[in-house]
Parts: C-alpha cells; structure tokens; sequence
C-alpha cells in the first residue's frame, strides 16, 4: 500500500451514480469495510488514529472502504437514498474490484443495518458479516441504545448548529463521540480541528440531517434472523451502557452469531479510535475460524483419477505438430467419452493426461480401464491411477492430500496398468474387479508407506 493515501476509484451504479472507494491491503480473502455516519476517504487519511488502524487492518487482509452515496467523494441526493439502494452501491463496489466474495464490517451509525441486509440479500456474496451493536437509530423498550424523537431532534439541532465550525468542534465532538474524556481524545485540539474539517467535506448539515431522518426510520430488526452467513457482533467492554446492551439485542437475533468483547481505552463506539491490535485480532480470529469452518464443509470423499500418456515427448517428436495435436484431439474426445458413461467429473487436463473425480471407486476404476483399452488403437498407451479419500473443492479445481496420493500411484503405474491404492481396493470388495499385489511403495511427499495395486 506504501505510504501514502491509497488512490481513490469509481464504482459505477445500475442508476449511474459514482461511489468513491479505495482498495489496499493483501491478505487470503476481501474485507468490506462500511463506515457509520459520514466519512470522506482522503479526509480519513490525514487522521494519525485512522491511519493506524487502517495500516492494521489491511496487514492480512485485502480492503475494500468507500464513501457511501450522499457523503465524501460520493454523488450526493436530492433525496437521501433508501437502504436498498445503498445495498447495490455496496455490490457495484464489489463488481469494480473484481470482488465476488467478501467479508462484511459495518460500525457506527447506519452502517450495520447496510451490513446485515447485503449479507441476507446476497448470501452467496458474503463470507461473513461483522457488525457492532448500532443496528438501529430508533428507541424502543426491548432496545435503550437508540434515541426517542426529541433526543433526535435536540441532536440533529445542536450538530448542524456548529457543522464544520472549528470554533464549535468541542461541542461537535461531544454530541457525536460523548462528552467526557473516556468517550474520546475531547482534549486533543488537532483532533477536534480534524473533525470540523472531516464534516465540511464529508456533507452539508441539510444532508446529514436527511441521512439521519432516514435512518431513524429505518429497522431491520426483522431481516437479522434472514442472515444465514457466519455473524459476529463487536462491542467495547469498557462500556456497559451501549455497546454491550446494543450487541446483545443484535447477537440474540442473529442465527448463531458469536460476541466478540474487546476493550479499549475509549467508549465511544468509533473503533479506530483506540489502538487497532484488539479490534483487528477479533475480526481475523473471526475470519480465521469461519474460513477453516468452510474448507472443512468443502471437503467430501470422492475417487479421483489421473490418466496421462506413457512416453508422449518421444511420441510427438516423431510425429510432428500436427499430427500430435490430432492424436491429442482423438484421445482427449474417448477419454471424455467415458467419463460421460461412467459418471466421472472431468477436473482438469495436464496436457496430455487427465484428473477426473467419480462418486464410487468402482466406476473410477472402470473408466480407467476402459481409458487404457480405448487408446491403444491409437497407437498409444496410457497409465492410470486411482485413489479415493477426501479431497477439497476449489472452485473448478480439487485439492487435499487425496489429490496428491492419486497422482503419485499413476507415476508409479506401469503402460496400460490401472494401478489404485489399498483404499480403493477394500472399497470395491464384493464386486467383478480384480487386483494384483504390486508391493509397499513410499510416496514423495505423502507420510507413509502404501500398499498399491494392479486392477486386472
């Protein structure tokens, strides 16, 4: 990411808006970050405490942060946008970057129920959502955390009064973040100039007040149970007022959803406020156990077959291009031919060999005997070999240590021998197939020694 700001794009919307975003970061998977309130991307940089966490968070992970639809670098309303509307934002984001799947974290005010309904829109999207307690703006008596009208309307007033005014950034400060040190850096005057200058650039007080209007009208407490991706829930120990309350509500609805506690020095719920490594250890942990959750569910017991021509160099030297590539052709066309009758799943081809998964290693074994009697019209031979054990699906491709011990037993393999490991062979007890002993072998790479066999 180096050490500057990261470069600013543009998300193009099905309705022809512009949403701003940023992509920085490396990491195994993509993390959405949405920002509660109003945020402008290159006014966030030139906060040291942002900075920090940001540089932090995207050390393991790839991030995606944008400016939603009505504030920053954004395309502002005329009439603020529904929560529907800035979902698609969110998705067209992610159509930009090249993003199919991501991670969801979505804090502070409005940014969790944004969060909660992509992931229950688009499950097949979201890895995992990550969300603090701010799910709602509105009161009620099963949910303290939020405002009645009046605290709202008092609010909004005492906030659009001194927007983006150094003088009145105290009194700023203090409506947003709270009123006592332990709520916020109150004391820190580059900080309160900081945030004067993010509200001028972030949006006019008559579209904040748009933006919270609409908010306070807004309620998914209904979609929580929809989620059906992994969840968990962020709240400050330090504070037991609303962090921890709000969490609470938020988790009880949420199908299996995980508290995550993480202390901090300050209480206000802004989490780039305090030092990043609680914060940030949470959500990798999270992450961490939701993707070792997921390759264990890929995993699934499958017979895979290697296949590949015996002495193919030598066999297209002395044929020539041409004629090579119309040997391949015909080989590769009765190969898939078989496959198509016993059942198997074509993976992958290796040039001039083949890696197909079956659902039954007897068929497996078939297919690779019928592979090898089918090319030798062609004036060539093929070795085969077949294992069954559980491999992991990866995308297109398969992988696992399955995977690997079935390409091994076809090096091994003799011309035109079918050669499957122990595991096949008891698995095939009762049927037609016959095997013979070909002895112990070690495998490279594979823990071990096996026992291998000749299908006859």
């Amino acid at each position: 990411m180096g050490t500057g700001i990261p470069k600013t794009r543009w998300a193009k919307t099905i309705d022809g808006a512009c949403i701003a975003y940023q992509d920085f970061g490396q990491g195994p998977l993509t993390l959405v970050v949405v920002h509660g309130w109003v945020s402008h991307l290159e006014i966030y940089w030139e906060q040291p405490r942002y900075v920090r966490f940001m540089r932090r968070l995207s050390r393991n992970l790839r991030v995606l942060v944008f400016d939603k639809r009505g504030t920053g670098m954004s395309d502002r309303f005329t009439q603020p946008p529904t929560l529907e509307t800035r979902m698609e934002d969110l998705r067209a984001v992610m159509d930009t970057a090249g993003v199919e799947r991501a991670a969801i974290f979505a804090w502070g005010t409005g940014a969790p129920p944004l969060g909660v309904l992509f992931a229950a829109t688009y499950p097949d999207r979201t890895l995992a959502v990550v969300v603090d307690g701010e799910v709602r703006l509105r009161s009620s008596p099963d949910y303290p955390c939020g405002f009645t009208e009046d605290e709202l309307d008092e609010s909004i007033a005492a906030l659009t009064s001194t927007w983006g005014d150094e003088d009145g950034a105290l009194e700023f400060v203090r409506r947003g973040y709270g009123d006592r040190p332990e709520d916020a850096p109150i004391g820190d005057e580059a900080f309160l100039r900081w945030n004067a200058r993010l509200a001028r650039f972030s949006a006019t007080p008559t579209s904040y007040e748009a933006f919270e209007r609409m908010l306070f009208e807004t309620d998914v407490t209904d979609v929580l149970p929809a989620v059906r991706v992994p969840s968990a829930v962020l709240y400050k120990t330090n504070d037991t007022a609303w962090s921890k309350p709000g969490a609470e509500y938020t988790s009880q609805r949420l199908s299996g959803c995980r508290l995550l506690a993480v202390p901090g020095e300050y209480q206000a719920s802004v989490w780039w406020l305090d030092e990043p490594e609680a914060c940030v250890s949470a959500i990798e942990g999270f992450l961490s156990s939701v993707r070792r959750e997921e390759a264990e569910l890929e995993r699934v017991l499958a017979t895979v077959v290697f296949t590949d021509i015996v002495g193919s160099t030598e066999k297209a030297a002395h044929l020539g291009d041409h004629e090579w590539k119309d040997l391949l052709d015909r080989h590769h066309a009765a190969i898939r031919g078989l496959l198509a009758r016993y059942r198997g799943v074509e993976v992958k081809t290796t040039g001039d060999g083949f890696l197909a998964t079956f659902d039954g290693p007897a068929r497996g074994v078939r297919c690779a005997q019928g592979i090898c009697e089918a090319v030798q019209g062609m004036g060539i031979e093929v070795r085969a070999g077949v294992h069954t054990g559980e491999i992991e699906m990866m995308g297109d491709d398969v992988g696992g240590l399955a995977v690997h011990i079935g390409a091994r037993i076809a090096a091994l393999a003799r011309p035109s021998e079918v050669l499957v490991s122990s595991t096949v062979k008891d698995l095939v007890a009762g049927c037609s197939l016959t095997f013979h002993n070909r002895g112990s072998h070690a495998l490279k790479g594979v823990p071990g020694t096996w026992r291998l066999y000749a299908a006859t």
